[in-house]
């Protein structure tokens, strides 16, 4: 196998493709993997520390830009299709593989012109524009939400997605004498949640022997919020970041975090129940969506930004310390939803579409 994996930009478009690259090599030690990406996007540092090659292309998004730099933006597309074409003469691809994100339509469009087979890979509920384009040059398109079936037709197929190894093992749960709030944000933390959490605790005064808090802040606001717990008498744990997540997740009753693609996909597989807070400033809205469809499935409950506060998160918390029941049904909705074998599901596409 010779694939190429094109996108990045984000966590959320460059860890599937490592995923799925990783289950390639299982499966194939003799395949042959390039990644391709930008030098501003996560995958320049993230790639090649996890060992793969990787090409770089020069382009820029267009989307929420304007006047010269849109300009630019525009300018830039030709001089992308070239490099992606020398990239594909060069590494002779079987597959291109686009996992979302600007830097993936140029290789994409020109791997069509060469007649090289595409599949493509959406995180999200509402499919990025990128996909949505790229989808009609593509062989298949790999899902994690029924809902994209509507944009992709026939070439939908559920896969769910790939997510890190470690929220696949079967850590047993850790129980603790207190009921464990996980807070997070994403690898730079949600000053929203952030500063909602801080004042929640006001509101918790009388639960506060009983609870147990593991919040991630992000660098930016961790003496501030640590500050807050302490002068609340609140105990747990106050992190700039977690590099074992999962291990935290394993700890906890309830989470409260975005919804990003892979943190919903992390809470499927994990099984847990979450309050989601979606952020509003996201592509298209595409968080919201992603939490609506596990709210419909009864998989989580849904805050947004716009209506959080410190007492309605502090609502929410005391309602399922009161209600385990709630939480236990909420969690099996969750593993419902959950896809373990998503990585494995689109590898097999991948050896379709190839005919290994």
């Amino acid at each position: 196998m010779r694939v190429l994996i094109a996108g990045g930009g984000t966590g959320g478009h460059v860890f599937p493709g490592i995923a799925i690259a990783k289950e390639i090599q299982r499966r194939h030690p003799n395949a042959a993997i390039r990644f391709v990406g930008t030098g501003r996007g996560i995958e320049s540092r993230v790639v090649p520390a996890e060992g793969f090659d990787l090409s770089l292309i020069t382009v820029s998004g267009l989307r929420g830009i304007h006047g010269l730099r849109r300009l630019r933006a525009l300018w830039s597309i030709p001089g992308s299709l070239w490099q992606s074409y020398k990239i594909l003469r060069s590494f002779r691809p079987n597959l291109v593989l686009g996992v979302g994100g600007y830097s993936s339509g140029p290789p994409v469009l020109m791997a069509a012109l060469m007649r090289i087979p595409i599949l493509l890979q959406e995180q999200n509920a509402l499919p990025g524009i990128t996909n949505r384009l790229m989808s009609r040059l593509s062989r298949k398109v790999a899902t994690a939400f029924d809902e994209c079936h509507g944009f992709f037709g026939e070439k939908a197929v559920l896969t769910g997605n790939p997510v890190r190894a470690g929220f696949l093992q079967k850590t047993p749960r850790l129980v603790m004498d207190r009921f464990v709030v996980l807070i997070f944000g994403g690898s730079q933390g949600a000053r929203a949640i952030n500063q909602a959490m801080v004042k929640a605790l006001e509101y918790l005064k009388d639960l506060l022997p009983s609870l147990w808090f593991i919040h991630q802040t992000g660098e930016s606001d961790q003496e501030e919020v640590g500050k807050a717990y302490e002068q609340a008498g609140a105990q747990g744990e106050v992190r700039p970041f977690f590099d074992d997540m999962p291990l935290q997740f394993s700890r906890a009753d309830l989470i409260i975090c975005r919804s990003g693609a892979m943190a919903v996909a992390e809470l499927t597989v994990a099984g847990k129940a979450a309050i989601l807070i979606p952020y509003p400033s996201a592509v298209d809205n595409h968080q919201q969506k992603n939490a609506e469809a596990l709210v419909r499935a009864g998989a989580a409950q849904m805050i947004l930004q716009s209506s959080l506060s410190g007492k309605e998160l502090a609502d929410r918390i005391r309602y399922f310390v009161g209600d385990r029941a709630s939480l236990r049904l909420m969690e099996q909705k969750s593993r419902e939803l959950g896809r373990p074998d998503s990585t494995q599901r689109i590898v097999d596409l991948a050896e379709e579409l190839i005919h290994v």
